[in-house]
């Protein structure tokens, strides 16, 4: 098992090199250090001396990849790209092209991300198993007909339709909390009611119907046969053998989301004024804050090869024939 985990470890680090050199690339296909500068500076006015100050304060007057007026080892050390993005490896962030030190603010702004986050992971989990195995126990009838054509309907409508309705709905018209905001501590708890709301039910129709077709697939098999023929009640198949196995498949979709817990959601973030890590990104894009964009990128392919070792180590716990070599 030990070794499983450092091998997995040392392959992402190159996965992890190629995202950087990918993110790199992209950013100054788009713009140049001297364009960055302008933005930075404002387009009017701005003085060539200007834009050297500029990127000289930055460390952005140096080559991008390599130095050929350097020597030795300084001829690939001396760059924009070892300076500033090879150092995310050992998590020194830096500063931002703002000034702004950027591993304070994530330290800060990831408990925002993770008051709102966790708790919509956890209870959505919660939720979506629930009402799977619930169309799933009572499959071929009206319950489970009906509960496909409202899962299909809440698939089609648009997250942006939960956020303004629930702010409208249940902040607006009942004045139960409040509509944005966030505060720290025990006041803040009536900030995170209704995004968890909106992020649970925006999510409940898609992965309903997907964990019930897991569950179906699974009361199909051998095992699940030789269960009734045993003369097991139904609800104790379900509950006792087939969300045990059906666990698998889940577990490999909930991966997706653990960057999330961290980096939050953009969308929740902005529209429930959250000052947490995904409206920080967001910010940082309009304001083409490479620096920023670099380290947020960084850490969401962290948080997700970790979250692939994680869920690899979880089959373990759910099916004890799974062994990790």
């Amino acid at each position: 098992m030990i070794a499983y985990i450092v091998r997995r470890f040392l392959y992402a680090v190159p996965i992890l090199l190629g995202v950087n050199l990918i993110t790199f690339a992209l950013f100054f296909f788009v713009n140049s250090p001297d364009d960055m500068a302008r933005i930075h500076l404002g387009m009017k006015r701005v003085t060539p001396e200007a834009i050297t100050k500029w990127k000289e304060d930055h460390g952005y007057h140096k080559p991008l990849l390599y130095n050929g007026e350097a020597k030795g080892v300084d001829q690939l050390t001396d760059t924009i790209f070892y300076q500033h993005s090879l150092r995310l490896f050992v998590l020194e962030f830096g500063r931002s092209d703002g000034g702004r030190n950027i591993g304070q603010d994530i330290g800060t702004r990831m408990w925002p991300s993770l008051a709102i986050a966790l708790p919509t992971f956890l209870v959505g989990i919660l939720v979506y198993v629930t009402f799977a195995m619930l169309l799933a126990f009572f499959r071929a009838t009206y319950v489970d007909a009906w509960g496909v054509v409202l899962c299909v309907m809440l698939m089609s409508i648009s997250t942006l339709f939960y956020v303004i309705g629930g702010q409208y709905l249940i902040s607006k018209l009942w004045h139960l909390v409040p509509i944005s905001g966030y505060d720290q501590g025990v006041g803040g708890l009536k900030f995170v009611i209704l995004p968890v709301m909106v992020g649970v039910a925006s999510a409940v129709g898609g992965n309903t119907r997907l964990y019930r077709t897991f569950f179906l697939e699974e009361m199909g098999k051998d095992y699940v046969r030789t269960a009734r023929a045993k003369g097991l009640s139904e609800a104790r198949v379900l509950f006792g053998h087939v969300l045990k196995n059906a666990m698998i498949p889940i577990l490999t979709g909930v991966v997706v989301v653990i960057p999330l817990l961290f980096i939050g959601s953009l969308v929740m973030e902005s529209f429930f004024g959250i000052p947490g890590l995904g409206s920080y990104t967001i910010d940082a894009i309009n304001a083409q804050d490479f620096a920023i964009v670099r380290a947020m990128v960084f850490l969401g392919s962290v948080l997700y090869i970790v979250g692939l070792i994680l869920t690899d180590i979880s089959y373990t716990w759910v099916d004890p024939r799974i062994r990790l070599q």
